[in-house]
């Protein structure tokens, strides 16, 4: 048997990425509406209505207008960030707890989490869970992409063959300390105050790392980095996807590279350090693990299916 999934808003860098994932899949049957149909809300609704999934790709505005018109029973993964802090959503991040997969195969609203956010929610929550460190610690976090997260114009930019000489280095952004993940990486953590938060985008196409230092004065108890990747280790224990990396063995080069799980689901944590600082880091695919891996990854969490149909 196929399972029907209608993606709304197939057009865009998400919804491409989940469309092209399907392609190989013989459970998987998308449903596709009529090109001249594609903002009309009635026919949308319709074919959510056809489909066991659907996946919204649009932004936050035109989501929470759809969702507000669709019927209870209707399983939607929303990739945007209108309800990733809502609490009638169960956020998709099966790794997040023992019971986060159990949640999601049963709802029918998810919301997939955001790129960065992704990083840093994997390196801060089991230090919060596991009383490592107090809600209330200052947690900074730099996360270095490729240019695929910023959507089509800035593909357009990077590729462009008569682009801007400043694209050709890293560049800062969320100048404002207001990203729109930041909501999100403070509410699933559970801690009292947002990250410092510094997001770069690099010339590559996809990947990510996310970096959080710490201060081990700052912490509940002593802590080695040792001591601490063995924690993590165990937290994330028999996971398909996340994996803490052996201690001790960093890269020959002294360099930890962003780009190395372009187009996989796969999340990697790295623990380097002394006694007195820690640095975490988590290494994945912007449009995977941090979007479209991530999406189907729950999906198939929710029509209980193996997790890792179609990923790898």
């Amino acid at each position: 048997m196929a399972y029907k999934v209608f993606i709304d808003g197939q057009e865009g860098t998400t919804g491409l990425k989940i469309f092209e994932r399907f392609q190989h899949r013989d459970d998987i049957d998308v449903i596709t509406i009529e090109s001249e149909k594609r903002k009309d809300l009635k026919r949308r609704l319709e074919m959510m209505k056809k489909a066991d999934i659907t996946f919204l790709c649009l932004p936050d505005t035109a989501s929470k207008e759809i969702i507000a018109e669709a019927p209870i029973s209707a399983r939607v993964l929303d990739t945007s960030t209108a309800h990733r802090t809502n609490k009638d959503w169960v956020y998709g991040f099966p790794e997040l707890n023992k019971e986060q997969r159990k949640l999601i195969k049963e709802s029918n609203r998810v919301a997939v989490p955001g790129c960065h956010a992704t990083g840093f929610i994997s390196l801060v929550n089991p230090l919060i869970k596991l009383g490592i460190a107090n809600k209330d610690y200052p947690f900074t976090c730099h996360s270095i992409t490729g240019y695929s997260g910023g959507g089509k114009k800035m593909i357009a930019e990077y590729e462009s063959s008569d682009r801007d000489n400043e694209l050709n280095s890293p560049r800062e952004y969320g100048l404002s300390l207001k990203h729109k993940h930041l909501k999100e990486m403070k509410a699933i953590t559970g801690i009292d105050y947002a990250p410092v938060f510094s997001p770069i985008v690099a010339d590559y196409y996809s990947g990510m790392l996310a970096s959080v230092p710490i201060h081990t004065r700052m912490l509940n108890k002593k802590i080695t980095p040792k001591e601490l990747h063995e924690l993590l280790s165990e937290y994330y224990s028999n996971q398909n996807f996340v994996k803490v990396k052996a201690y001790g063995k960093e890269p020959e080069s002294g360099l930890l590279g962003s780009n190395n799980l372009s187009g996989k689901n796969t999340l990697e944590i790295f623990v380097f350090g002394n006694e007195e600082q820690i640095l975490l880091a988590a290494r994945y695919d912007n449009l995977g693990k941090g979007a479209s891996g991530a999406a189907m990854q729950c999906m198939n969490i929710m029509l209980e299916l193996p997790e890792q149909t179609g990923l790898i």
